[in-house]
């Protein structure tokens, strides 16, 4: 079959707009040649046409459509349509690397954008101003590698695309896209979001297993990894994304969402852990592209507060890094299908020849400064080595790490503590006490909201989440609601001077002064705790995505936490708005983790978590007691 759409790309390779994608379980690469338009919002992206395709270049900055922080650099949302009837093919794998060029591209001024000490010093501040301020779970913080080459950018995007399909495997994506002004070639191991037959997929890639740079046999390769399975640190990294992930799902779900895994992704330099999400969705797929806005994998939990975090410690704008690319085309019956990977492992080169390599780590609770500093690099190596800047390398293909003994088994272990509500299809269970009960579920800017309504709509009652901002007082107090359920959210909950603290104390009282059922988790959980008279302190070292087991009156449930502050136990009697108070105590923390009285209920931990093994049985037992 002639290619003729290959052979105009070649012909002029910078004086036209074209893409060249190879996407994973396809045996053929996909060409476009096309028109360029730049947009505004996501929901302004054209329907695709029969063998015609959309595929969008969506930058970070368009988080800002969520109300989310960014910084404004002026990426342009740009779409890339075929030209024609004829400015779409389809070719061989071997025909495209047969045809790409292979002349040496010159490569100059290597630089870090943040050296290694001051983004260590970030790493510092991130985890001691944010994370130990109860700002979040997890947060990424990106550094770039910045170069230079004074070769035509679209000519120096398809030489480096071939020694990437030649050389990485593991990658969801494979790709080079040319627009004016705007370059990026790259192999991104990690599907964002993906939509076809009413249903939707999720995949988040994290925990990083860095292959050693110099194991010729790969015998220290095949004993670190074994220490890599069995991390905590990486494991629980693992779990914080799939939770914030599964938010967007319950979101955007009408049944929720499913978690199979994990897996394995290896590749190259790297191997990384993963899980697939997913569920029945009728949205389209332009909603369910603006609803995950963007990956925590690439910027952290909870999403909104992540964004405020990057834009507080990230020097300028992210670019392209971080967002997705976009295909969209058209099934058999004419449905649209939605395909986006995350742009990361990803050059960008502008109109002077500037590259950009930009990469990220995940800063936890427990990150070491230095490996985080690392784990940059290594992530960078990939994309440096097309590049020519450093050397390539197929050692991470000479072991299948899956198939190592006992790979297989620690994975599977994983699951064991978590959530069997999540890891099994979602069938609904109404329970005739429940039944039609109708809930306010508000949200304190922390989309677990979304993860809880879920899990009450399952025993049967009927949920409607709504922004903090949105609910006044008279709204919780209105018998119409059978339950107030008042949400998690990020920051400290003495902070008087934060008007989303101010309102939430306003909001639980408000509801407790009514005498009507109560529920309230996490922050609301503190702010309750409070109110009724409770110490509010810091923990001296954050539960940030961690399982611990809790005694709630008798019955013993392992819970997820994600909490800095906590509220300190009584001396004596408790009470708030005349109800007496019982109080759940866990020791090792000196911690209030729940308490219960006539027509209310808390619960410091995330009973929707995937991490809370006995999440679903211990909120029904809540829900239960605030209503009975």
């Amino acid at each position: 079959m002639p290619h003729h759409l290959l052979d105009q790309i070649l012909a002029d390779p910078s004086g036209q707009s074209w893409a060249i994608l190879w996407r994973e379980g396809q045996d053929r690469v996909e060409l476009v040649l096309g028109e360029v338009e730049d947009l505004d919002r996501l929901r302004d992206l054209p329907r695709p046409g029969e063998g015609a395709p959309v595929l969008a270049l969506v930058p970070f900055r368009q988080i800002t459509e969520r109300g989310f922080d960014a910084h404004d650099d002026g990426t342009p949302l740009r779409v890339l349509r075929p030209a024609g009837p004829t400015a779409y093919q389809r070719i061989g794998l071997e025909d495209l690397l047969a045809a790409l060029p292979t002349a040496p591209v010159e490569v100059t001024g290597e630089r870090f954008s943040v050296s290694d000490d001051d983004y260590a010093r970030t790493v510092e501040r991130v985890i001691e101003e944010e994370i130990g301020n109860g700002e979040g779970a997890n947060f990424v913080i990106r550094r770039d590698v910045l170069a230079h080459t004074d070769a035509d950018p679209a000519t120096a995007a398809l030489t480096w695309l071939r020694t990437l399909l030649a050389d990485e495997r593991g990658a969801y994506w494979t790709f080079a896209v040319h627009t004016p002004g705007h370059t990026l070639v790259g192999a991104t191991p990690e599907r964002h979001v993906s939509v076809r037959d009413g249903r939707v997929w999720m995949n988040p890639i994290s925990g990083t297993f860095r292959h050693p740079l110099d194991d010729p046999d790969g015998a220290q390769l095949r004993e670190s990894f074994s220490e890599f399975v069995k991390d905590t640190k990486e494991t629980e990294e693992l779990f914080m994304v799939v939770d914030e992930e599964m938010k967007m799902m319950a979101q955007i779900c009408s049944h929720g969402g499913r978690i199979t895994g994990p897996a394995l992704k290896q590749m190259a330099h790297l191997t990384h852990t993963e899980y697939l999400l997913d569920g029945a969705s009728e949205a389209d797929v332009r909603d369910v592209l603006r609803a995950t806005m963007f990956a925590p994998t690439v910027t952290g939990s909870p999403m909104e507060n992540a964004c405020t975090v990057i834009r507080r410690h990230e020097p300028d704008g992210r670019g392209y890094y971080s967002g997705v690319l976009a295909l969209l085309d058209l099934d058999e019956e004419g449905g649209e299908r939605l395909d986006a990977p995350i742009l990361i492992r990803t050059a960008h080169v502008d109109g002077s020849g500037t590259i950009t390599v930009s990469a990220g780590a995940t800063l936890v609770r427990h990150s070491d400064p230095r490996s985080e500093v690392a784990e940059t690099a290594a992530k960078a190596r990939g994309m440096l080595a097309a590049l020519g800047l450093r050397p390539r390398r197929d050692l991470g293909y000479a072991v299948q790490l899956a198939s190592l003994p006992g790979v297989a088994e620690d994975l599977a272990a994983r699951n064991e503590s978590l959530s069997p509500f999540w890891l099994s299809p979602q069938e609904s269970r109404p329970d005739p006490l429940l039944v039609g009960r109708r809930v306010l579920v508000v949200d304190a800017e922390d989309t677990w909201t979304q993860m809880l309504a879920h899990m009450v709509r399952h025993v049967g009652m009927v949920a409607d989440v709504r922004r903090w901002e949105r609910v006044s007082e008279a709204d919780v107090a209105d018998p119409a609601w059978d339950l107030v359920l008042l949400g998690p959210g990020p920051g400290d909950p003495t902070d008087l001077a934060e008007e989303r603290i101010v309102r939430l104390r306003a909001l639980v009282a408000a509801r407790l002064d009514s005498g009507l059922p109560t529920l309230a988790v996490c922050l609301s959980h503190q702010v309750l705790a409070a109110l009724a008279g409770l110490e509010i302190t810091k923990l001296a070292r954050p539960n940030q995505g961690v399982q611990l087991p809790v005694d709630l009156w008798g019955d013993v449930r392992r819970i997820g936490f994600y909490n800095t502050f906590v509220a300190r136990p009584p001396v004596g009697e408790l009470s708030v708005a005349g109800r007496p108070l019982e109080v759940a105590v866990h020791e090792p923390d000196d911690a209030v983790v729940a308490l219960r009285g006539p027509g209310v209920a808390t619960i410091q931990g995330h009973a929707e978590s995937v991490l809370s093994r006995d999440g679903l049985v211990a909120l029904h037992g809540l829900l239960l007691h605030a209503l009975a």
